[in-house]
């Protein structure tokens, strides 16, 4: 909060008797006439700052005064991120002349680096740059590769030539360079986005005071509806562009839209609260690790205030409050101990030595963690099926309107508005009801929230096994096992299990928004958002592995398998009720772990 080198015209002013805590405030400049002391209740009592690391008043910064400024970013950048992403496999098929399977792999390995670069950006964030700038710099590095790849679908020479009947020329390696150069920028770009924007979010509500608390709550629930409606925009005009109006204003419409949530971001920044980067949480955890393993023959006193933590009430790392000591994992406690070697050294300043109790209950937090991260893995499998057996099921089924076509893929829409339905409606309807019966600040826990949501996916693979079971009874009924046609039965009863996985999206991926957000040491908040996204990509790669040992176990003997060519000679809901076995295991796994849980707990 500041030293009294800091400020020295003020102690020589004769004001350094006047109450500490929230010591000054910097109106104007740095002066001391212009700098005045308030009472603690006026600043924010978690350690936030203003964007030159003076103390900020609650008064003129964070909570909704801010947050239009972030959400608006949010909005903005995954309306462009979806522009993008939504029709991606149509520019690789239709321009640069891919083929079907090489243009899949191009656009999953794009996507799930999406989903991994976000660990570069959390490591930075809380380690080097903060939140705020690591923001700045992604974002423009994002900006950068949507230009780039306006300028590859706009530039003729950029632009492969046209089909002529059947044959299709390759693109050029320069146009396939500048293409992928602006595809994986902002794949680099999201790296930074991804895994601070909620969190940095989340920093303009004050963690030590109630009221504060429960406005963060409804953010996240806010911060999700952006996303949807940015993806509702771009799974519907954008796309809509693209096929009418041309790839190069259909990649461009979104570009700008990215330069709008740059300026969105930079416009609220004299109302946002910082935290300050408490250096690389890896470098602490091997600390823990190290000096734990260097001290393993000691014995861990049964007194825990015998073990070592800095005299004063901050933590030795910047940006975090302390931790209290907890009694699980104490292996690592020994990383704590002061043995007789620190003390006739005395230097307790060497942290591949001595640890504090804060940064070793850093790394038992991870650890605690773990076991619910992992169940969100088979809930990204199930959200994963959107985008993959939905629309195979719906390729199969009548998807005539009148004189209209629908395409499979258009049915995800329903999601997006299942989302945008239940997000306002889980805000104004079902956190008051459900706090007159849990008396939660939130009405609901973080833990029971995942849960809900969980259970709700199991949900919605019922509801697709059970249309496919009704589609299959149609083919046979018809004759149509052994002929690869449309069923006539309408999409539209599709629509349940795309609001069903909405709906539990509201409860799961937001409910985990807040868990790894709260739960987190306040110095890894950045990172712990980043393995949250992981599971998104993690659960693609299961869902992948269970279709090739689904496809491996159900075709041998020369049976055409759950998933054939022809869907209707198939067992499409055989695969949908594994994954609600699947799901249902993971659910009953997910409740011990969340009853074996214990909560963080800061001084």
């Amino acid at each position: 909060m500041g030293t009294q080198q800091d400020y020295p015209l003020l102690l020589d002013d004769g004001l350094s008797q006047l109450t500490p805590g929230c010591r000054v405030v910097v109106r104007h400049g740095s002066r001391a006439r212009e700098l005045s002391v308030v009472n603690n209740d006026q600043c924010t009592g978690d350690g936030s700052t203003d964007l030159h690391g003076n103390p900020v008043l609650k008064s003129k910064t964070g909570k909704w005064k801010a947050c239009p400024f972030i959400l608006g970013t949010e909005c903005c950048e995954r309306l462009a991120y979806y522009g993008i992403a939504t029709n991606l496999v149509s520019y690789l098929t239709t321009k640069l002349h891919e083929g079907n399977a090489y243009a899949a792999r191009n656009v999953t390995t794009w996507s799930g680096t999406c989903y991994l670069t976000p660990l570069i950006g959390a490591v930075l964030a809380d380690a080097y740059w903060g939140r705020y700038w690591t923001i700045a710099v992604f974002s423009t590095i994002y900006f950068i590769g949507m230009c780039t790849l306006t300028l590859s679908a706009s530039v003729p020479a950029f632009i492969p030539a046209e089909c002529v009947d059947s044959v299709c020329p390759s693109a050029t390696p320069a146009q396939y360079g500048v293409f992928f150069l602006g595809l994986y920028l902002i794949a680099l770009g999201t790296g930074g986005i991804k895994p601070c924007v909620s969190s940095f979010g989340a920093d303009q509500f004050d963690d030590t005071d109630s009221n504060e608390r429960v406005k963060k709550g409804s953010f996240f629930n806010w911060f999700y509806f952006s996303i949807n409606i940015g993806a509702f925009v771009s799974s519907t005009v954008i796309v809509w562009m693209q096929e009418n109006a041309g790839w190069g204003l259909g990649f461009g419409i979104p570009a700008i839209f990215m330069g709008i949530a740059i300026a969105s971001f930079f416009s609220g920044t004299p109302l946002y609260r910082f935290q300050k980067p408490g250096g690389s949480p890896l470098t602490r955890m091997c600390q823990v690790g190290v000096a734990s393993f260097r001290k393993w023959t000691l014995d861990v006193p049964l007194d825990s205030s015998l073990l070592y933590e800095t005299p004063d009430k901050h933590s030795a790392i910047e940006g975090s409050r302390k931790l209290e000591h907890t009694e699980e994992l104490t292996c690592l406690d020994k990383a704590a101990i002061v043995s007789e070697a620190d003390r006739e050294d005395g230097d307790f300043s060497n942290p591949w030595r001595l640890c504090t109790v804060t940064q070793v209950e850093e790394l038992k937090i991870l650890i605690r963690m773990f076991p619910v991260w992992a169940t969100g893995i088979v809930f990204s499998a199930v959200y994963a099926q959107m985008s993959t057996m939905f629309v195979e099921q719906g390729t199969v089924m009548d998807r005539t309107l009148g004189s209209f076509t629908i395409p499979a893929a258009s049915l995800s829409t329903f999601d997006v508005i299942s989302v945008i339905f239940w997000v306002p409606l889980y805000d104004s309807v079902l956190v008051p009801i459900a706090r007159k019966f849990t008396g939660k600040e939130r009405g609901f826990s973080e833990l029971q929230r995942m849960g809900i949501g969980l259970f709700i996916s199991i949900l919605s693979m019922v509801a697709a096994a059970l249309v496919e079971i009704k589609r299959l009874q149609i083919a046979k009924d018809l004759d149509l096992v052994d002929k690869n046609v449309q069923v006539p039965l309408n999409i539209f009863w599709q629509v349940p299990q795309y609001f069903l996985v909405g709906a539990a999206e509201v409860f799961t991926f937001v409910g985990q928004l807040e868990f790894f957000y709260d739960q987190s040491p306040d110095a890894m908040r950045s990172l712990c958002s980043a393995l949250s996204l992981l599971t998104t990509s993690l659960g693609n790669y299961l869902s992948s592995l269970i279709v090739t040992i689904v496809t491996a176990v159900t075709t041998s003997g020369g049976r055409p398998g759950w998933i054939p060519d022809n869907l209707n000679n198939g067992r499409l809901d055989n695969f949908f009720w594994l994954l609600a076995g699947l799901s249902f295991v993971n659910m009953v796994l997910y409740v011990f772990c969340a009853k074996k849980y214990k909560q963080k707990k800061a001084s």
